[in-house]
């Protein structure tokens, strides 16, 4: 009872001094040429949000200068942070660190959110946080719809979690439902409580892409409660020649990719939490981080990288065996593992499939 009512005293504080309900981080990188959308797209959270600008290192374009003109035009709501360049990890943990809001939410630069939804994601959160001020349980991660906003395609793949979470309602991990191939939680659908980031010590990778995975992944196990809100909130632009999840850019950094999952696989452990569905699930994610470093390294085509598949699951099996065998000899294990010329052309051909469908790069 006492440490119940330090929490709630500590949040009626909070409300009372004005603390921001949402923080978001925008990881910029020589991003001139579309990162005005991205900002103006969050403007539309007035005063309930802050907006860090993380200016990491640009020098190619102004990013730096359209981040401190954002800041002096909206001082109450924008702060503009320029670091040296430290990759994508480095700038989402320098939006984490300058974050003082509730909850917390990274926007790549050239992503942007919808405004309708944007409206009901910031309603929710502070009917939320009304109620966690009155005694309710916290909330730790709000999920929403994203969308793969690919340039040329007439259909744009809704990523939606209906048949995996209950509506409108909180809830735990034991009321999840079954997570279909493509419905895993991404940084672009989930927004997380600011506290519980730091508190478990999230610091991602300087240098190195791909780490938003860790940012989803690491806090996992100190996610109690969870809400999802059935709307599409986060436009997934996809078509940059120079973008990170292009394929031959995938290929070309490929060793990134297995480096964050050799990170993942590291910090996983079977007692990391005592929650059976929680688990199982953090298992599914590496399954497909060991699928995508797979199969790049399948299309690639090159003997040198189809080598380093071979030593990504010989780490996977020295790391831990009990787990190594659930990822090995799961649906997605067997199908990046399929021997010859003729498996890995069975795998390539089944990869091209899965992308028309679903868009992903």
């Amino acid at each position: 009872m006492i440490i119940q009512s330090i929490l709630i005293s500590t949040t009626i504080l909070i409300r009372l001094i004005g603390m921001k309900i949402l923080s978001v981080a925008i990881p910029c990188y020589n991003s001139a040429a579309y990162m005005d959308k991205c900002i103006k797209s969050l403007l539309a959270g007035g005063d309930d949000v802050e907006i860090i600008i993380v200016d990491d290192g640009s020098v190619k374009d102004n990013t730096a200068q359209i981040a401190d003109d954002y800041a002096a035009k909206y001082p109450g709501i924008i702060k503009a942070v320029h670091q040296e360049n430290g990759g994508h990890g480095e700038a989402v943990n320098t939006g984490l660190k300058n974050s003082t809001g509730k909850f917390f939410k990274v926007v790549d630069s050239d992503d942007w959110v919808d405004a309708k939804s944007y409206k009901r994601v910031l309603a929710t959160l502070k009917e939320l946080d009304r109620k966690a001020s009155e005694g309710d349980d916290e909330l730790d991660m709000l999920v929403c719809n994203y969308v793969y906003d690919k340039v040329g395609a007439k259909h744009k793949k809704v990523i939606r979690y209906e048949n995996v979470f209950p509506k409108d309602r909180m809830f735990t991990w034991d009321e999840i439902g079954h997570f279909k191939l493509d419905q895993y939680i991404l940084m672009h659908s989930v927004i997380y409580r600011t506290q519980l980031l730091k508190d478990c010590g999230l610091q991602l990778p300087k240098h190195t892409f791909y780490v938003d995975n860790i940012f989803v992944f690491e806090p996992l196990p100190s996610v109690k409660n969870m809400y999802y809100l059935d709307t599409n909130f986060y436009r997934y632009f996809i078509g940059r020649e120079d973008q990170s999840v292009n394929e031959q850019i995938m290929i070309k950094r490929i060793d990134q990719q297995i480096r964050v999952t050799k990170i993942m696989l590291d910090y996983f452990s079977f007692d990391i939490t005592d929650n059976d569905k929680c688990l199982n699930y953090m298992i599914k994610y590496l399954r497909i981080m060991m699928e995508v470093s797979s199969i790049m390294l399948i299309i690639s085509k090159d003997d040198k990288l189809l080598a380093k598949k071979e030593e990504l699951w010989q780490y996977a099996r020295r790391k831990d065996e009990k787990l190594y065998r659930k990822l090995r000899y799961s649906i997605l294990g067997w199908t990046v593992n399929l021997p010859g010329k003729v498996g890995r052309a069975v795998s390539s051909r089944g990869y091209r499939i899965m992308n028309r469908i679903i868009g992903f790069n």
